[in-house]
């Protein structure tokens, strides 16, 4: 059987992804093992081949392949995020960035002291930090291929389980923390102390994070129209809000007070639906630029990405499979329907000129060379695909090109690209991890990645109640971004119930932590 498998690398990599389905599902406490058992799994299967004079590998080109289409669709999904933390959350950003320079530089010391080569250094921060594209960019980057991957399969389960303790610690010292924002929700108010004031006013002074979806003025009686952002409100108008509650109770409080009459019941000439994005033309502009009260008479006040409501601010821009609350007169909605494509294909379209485009853009700048003392070394598939995709997906568009595909493609593509590249660092691991394990190797790689994890979650601890001053809930997602860890974000969204400060703080540092682990790798790598 071993010895068939080794000259079918394709039936070896569906064994491996089936077996690792099957392990990632055993859990060790509360965390699920998860994706990382294909890893371990490939490592088992190449380690037994070893043992009978088989080799068992996945191909090289088939390692890239899955870790080119993991950073890509990485970089799709985070980009707006990405963007829109540089503005307010710089600086949380930028102690991440310290803390895993400082954790390097301990890194090298401990190492050294170890007697531990600079691949299984490189491998051991990234599984210490749980970051597979930096295991990719390492392995890319090592004189010893398997090196890296030795490292991270040994510093890997302390590197889950020791942030996860320092989530856990966070979130019950959350102190007096606000109550959360609530989920997106609507409502009716009767103006007061608003007359002649622009909608569109209203929404810049809460910077765009609440909108008007209808407006009825004057008396009961009249007409409901859609709230045109150059409406203006007179006294006793009844305008709908929506927005997180919080804000919509402030936006209530400064207009006039919670109606008893509710203009989305029974909206009369109005109607109101969900809508898909699935016309291409659409995809990557903004919702400002659709105009779709000066074509339709139509509103769109909510974009549903990802499970998540989001407010639809004019600049937000659009991606295929995005589902959008339209509220139109009733005969036009139709025609919206059409305009927007209103198809499920946009959930599943992986949008295939974009992709290729950004894959070749994403290869060819892995091949830049970036200069340092020592020789340098290239920025290489891993560094290059994600970048790209951080700027394609915060685009969206250029020109006639759509840059952005939709999330639900994206977390597929990027799913399936993971497990395949840790299937072909396991085969390649797995030759030597039985050595590794019962040589001195073994117990070093555990010291020096207890010592990573370690320092780098004390470290986040510090800065980001010291010195950030966040809540504990908040902190928690951070934590888990920074170490880009899902199975740290699960525990902290169900430790709270899913509070929405969770999601906040892992997307707030995600993004920036992916490019330091990656960039810092190759350097570790490279040291010789």
């Amino acid at each position: 059987m071993l010895t068939n498998l080794s000259g079918q690398p394709i039936l070896l990599l569906a064994l491996l992804l089936l077996l690792g389905a099957l392990l990632g599902h055993v859990r060790v406490g509360t965390v699920a093992i998860g994706p990382a058992a294909v890893l371990f799994a490939a490592i088992a299967v190449s380690a037994l081949g070893v043992a009978n004079g088989v080799e068992l590998l996945i191909p090289e080109t088939v390692g890239t392949l899955g870790l080119v289409l993991f950073t890509y669709t990485i970089g799709i999904v985070s980009g707006p995020s990405f963007f829109a933390s540089l503005r307010r959350g710089w600086p949380v950003m930028l102690s991440v960035v310290v803390t895993f320079a400082l954790v390097a530089v301990l890194a090298v010391l401990v190492g050294k002291a170890l007697g531990l080569t600079s691949s299984v250094v490189a491998g051991t921060f990234a599984g210490g930090l749980t970051n597979t594209p930096a295991l990719a960019a390492a392995t890319e980057r090592a004189a010893d291929p398997a090196g890296p991957t030795i490292g991270y399969s040994i510093a890997y389960l302390w590197g889950v389980f020791g942030m996860l303790l320092a989530a856990a610690w966070s979130l019950r010292h959350r102190g007096h923390e606000e109550p959360p924002s609530e989920p997106l929700v609507n409502q009716t108010i009767r103006t007061e102390r608003a007359e002649g004031v622009l909608l569109s006013d209203i929404e810049a002074r809460y910077h765009q994070r609440v909108t008007f979806s209808r407006l009825k003025h004057g008396h009961f009686a009249n007409p409901t129209v859609v709230a045109d952002d150059d409406e203006r409100l007179g006294p006793n108008d009844l305008v709908t809000v929506v927005g997180p509650r919080d804000l919509v109770d402030q936006v209530t409080a400064e207009l006039g007070h919670r109606s008893s009459h509710d203009i989305v019941v029974g909206q009369g000439d109005l109607d109101y639906r969900r809508v898909t994005i699935s016309n291409s033309a659409v995809a990557g502009r903004t919702v400002g630029a659709l105009d779709l009260e000066g074509r339709f008479g139509a509103h769109i006040s909510r974009v549903r990405r990802a499970d998540v409501d989001l407010v639809a601010a004019p600049d937000f821009v659009l991606q295929m499979g995005d589902r959008v609350r339209v509220t139109a007169p009733a005969d036009r909605m139709a025609d919206v329907g059409r305009f927007l494509g209103d198809s499920d294909r946009g959930m599943s379209d992986i949008n295939p000129g974009g992709f290729a485009l950004g894959l070749s853009l994403g290869l060819l700048i892995g091949l830049v060379h970036i200069p340092l003392p020592g020789g340098g070394f290239a920025l290489g598939a891993a560094a290059g695909t994600l970048l790209t995709g951080l700027v394609f997906g915060r685009l969206g568009r250029i020109g006639p090109v759509v840059t952005s595909m939709s999330n639900g493609a994206a977390h597929s593509l990027s799913y399936f690209g993971m497990i395949t590249f840790l299937a072909y660092a396991g085969t390649r691991a797995g030759e030597r991890i039985a050595g590794a394990i019962g040589s001195d190797v073994g117990w070093k790689v555990a010291v020096l990645g207890f010592v990573i994890t370690t320092t780098a979650a004390l470290c986040l601890l510090l800065a980001g109640r010291l010195i950030h001053r966040m809540g504990g809930t908040q902190h928690a997602g951070m934590l888990a971004g920074a170490q880009t860890q899902p199975a740290i974000l699960a525990f902290a969204n169900d430790r709270t119930g899913f509070d929405t400060r969770v999601g906040l703080g892992y997307v707030l540092v995600y993004p920036i932590a992916m490019i330091a682990k990656i960039v810092i790798v190759q350097v570790l790598a490279g040291l010789g």
